[in-house]
C-alpha cells in the first residue's frame, strides 16, 4: 500500500487534476490519496474568517458564495451525468456547513472559528476529485478524515490522539484497503471528541499522509509538488538552487524545525519511527527521479541548506528589578510562550534579558506582549527576517547577509542563524 499526497498547486485547475490521472493509474494498489484544498482556496477562506470574526457577516457570505461558485464551475468541467448530480448534492452540504460556521464565527473564539471555516476547502476539493476519479472508472472511495483523526481542542495546531486515531484508521480505512478499494481523503484537518473541526497547522496535509502511512503500515509516501525534488533552498527566494537526490530524515527534520516549507515539521517523525521512505516528486513530469528521504543515504555530503523565514518579530524581554535571567525567570518565560501556544524560532539570553524571534501573528503577538509586560519590560523589532544555513560556509553567509543589518547571530559547527533587517 502507498500513500500519495497532492497539494493545492497540483489541482489548481481542472486541467491539472486531469493531468494527475497517469500518475494515479500507474501507482501500485491499494492507494491512499491525501489531498489539499484547491490552490488559493485556503487563503480565500482565511479572508472569510477575518470578515466573519469582525462582524462583517454579509461580506463573509459574499466571499463564501464566490468560493462556492468557483468550485461548482471547476466541478462542471470534470464531472457530468449522475456523478455530477451526486457531487452537487454533496457540495451543497458543505456550502451549508460553511454558511453555519460564518454565522457562528466570533472574534473571541477566532481560532475555533478559523478551523470550522477553513476546513471546508479540503472537504470540497476531495469530493470533486473523488467524483472525477469514479467517473473515470477508478475504484476510489471518499472518506471524511474527521471520522479518523481525533485531536485535542488546540485549534489551528491540534495535537493528535494517536491511539484512538490509529484504531479509527484501521476500522475506517484499513478494512476498505484489504477489500481492494482505494481511498481519497483530506489532509490538514481532523476533529475533536465533540466533533468540532480542527486544522493541524499550515502544510498539515503532509502530516496527515505520514500519519496514515504509519498507522496502516504503508510501503512509502510520495508528496507530489511542482518542483523536481527537494531543493537546498526555496527557488522562489534564491537563485541557483541545487536539487538533492537523497537525504536523511535527520537532516530534513532539522530543515523543517528551522522553517523550511517543503516538509511539515511533524511529518518526519512517524515515517522515521516506522522506517517508511518519503519521496518528493514532480507532478508536472512523473518520470523525473525526485528526492528520497530515508534513514540512511549513500552520501552524507550536502550543499548549504538555506531557510529564510519572513514576517518575524524579535522580542527583547528585560527584568524590571535587574534580577538575572536564570532558572526561575526562564521557567516563567517558557511557560508564557507554552500556554499561549507560540513557537519560538530562536532564543538567546544574557544576564538580565531574554531575546526571542517568533512568527508575526498579530492576533497572538499583542496578547503575548501584554502577558510578558506584567512582569518584564518588552521591546520589539518588527519586520525582521530569520535566515538559517545548515552546512554553511563563510562565503555563503557573507553573500546572503550583504547590505543587511544583523540584529542577532548564533553559530554552531553545522548551523548559523541570523536575525536581520
Amino acid at each position: 500500500m502507498q500513500v500519495y499526497k497532492f497539494g493545492g498547486a497540483s489541482i489548481a485547475t481542472p486541467e491539472r487534476m486531469q493531468a494527475l490521472l497517469p500518475i494515479i493509474s500507474h501507482a501500485e494498489e491499494p492507494l491512499i490519496l491525501v489531498v489539499s484544498a484547491l490552490g488559493k482556496t485556503t487563503n480565500a477562506l482565511e479572508a472569510v474568517v477575518a470578515n466573519a470574526c469582525k462582524g462583517h457577516k454579509d461580506i463573509a457570505h459574499q466571499l463564501a458564495k464566490k468560493i462556492e461558485d468557483e468550485h461548482l464551475t471547476y466541478a462542471a468541467q470534470l464531472v457530468s451525468g449522475r456523478h455530477a448530480d451526486e457531487l452537487v448534492g454533496a457540495l451543497n452540504v458543505f456550502f451549508t456547513e460553511l454558511s453555519w460556521a460564518i454565522d457562528d464565527a466570533d472574534e473571541d473564539r477566532y481560532d475555533y472559528s478559523y478551523d470550522q471555516i477553513v476546513c471546508m476547502g479540503e472537504m470540497m476539493s476531495t469530493r470533486i476529485f473523488a467524483a472525477f476519479l469514479q467517473q473515470q472508472g477508478m475504484d476510489f472511495l471518499w472518506v471524511d478524515i474527521r471520522d479518523v483523526i481525533r485531536t485535542d481542542d488546540t485549534y489551528r495546531d491540534a495535537r493528535v490522539d494517536w491511539n484512538y486515531s490509529q484504531k479509527q484508521a484501521e476500522e475506517n480505512i484499513g478494512v476498505l484497503l484489504k477489500g481492494g478499494k482505494n481511498i481519497i481523503t483530506q489532509g490538514f484537518i481532523g476533529a475533536t471528541a465533540d466533533n468540532a473541526s480542527v486544522t493541524l497547522g499550515r502544510e498539515g496535509s503532509d502530516y496527515t499522509a505520514a500519519m496514515l502511512a504509519a498507522m496502516l503500515q504503508a510501503r512509502s509516501v510520495t508528496i507530489w509538488k511542482d518542483v523536481e525534488g527537494l531543493q537546498n533552498a526555496d527557488p522562489k527566494e534564491f537563485s541557483n538552487t541545487v536539487k538533492i537526490e537523497a537525504i536523511t530524515y535527520h537532516e530534513v527534520i532539522e530543515m523543517a524545525y528551522y522553517g523550511a516549507q517543503v516538509i511539515h515539521p511533524k511529518t518526519i517523525k512517524p515515517l522515521q519511527n516506522n522506517n517508511i521512505p518519503l519521496y518528493v516528486k514532480c507532478f508536472l513530469d512523473k518520470d523525473l527521479k525526485g528526492t528520497v528521504i530515508m534513514n540512511e543515504v549513500d552520501s552524507m555530503f550536502y550543499p548549504p541548506l538555506i531557510v529564510l523565514k519572513k514576517k518575524q518579530i524579535l522580542l527583547q524581554v528585560t527584568t524590571r528589578d535587574f534580577s538575572f535571567i536564570t532558572e526561575d525567570n526562564l521557567a516563567n518565560l517558557y511557560s508564557i510562550f507554552h500556554n499561549m501556544n507560540i513557537k519560538v524560532n530562536l532564543i538567546q539570553n544574557a544576564a538580565i534579558s531574554f531575546v526571542a524571534c517568533i512568527d508575526h501573528k498579530e492576533d497572538k503577538v499583542q496578547q503575548l506582549v501584554d502577558a510578558l509586560g506584567k512582569d518584564y519590560k518588552v521591546f520589539r523589532n518588527e519586520d525582521v527576517q530569520l535566515l538559517t544555513i545548515r552546512h554553511y560556509t563563510s562565503e555563503i553567509l557573507s553573500d546572503l547577509t550583504r547590505s543587511r543589518f544583523m540584529l542577532l547571530e548564533q553559530k554552531t559547527r553545522h548551523t548559523v542563524q541570523v536575525v536581520m533587517k
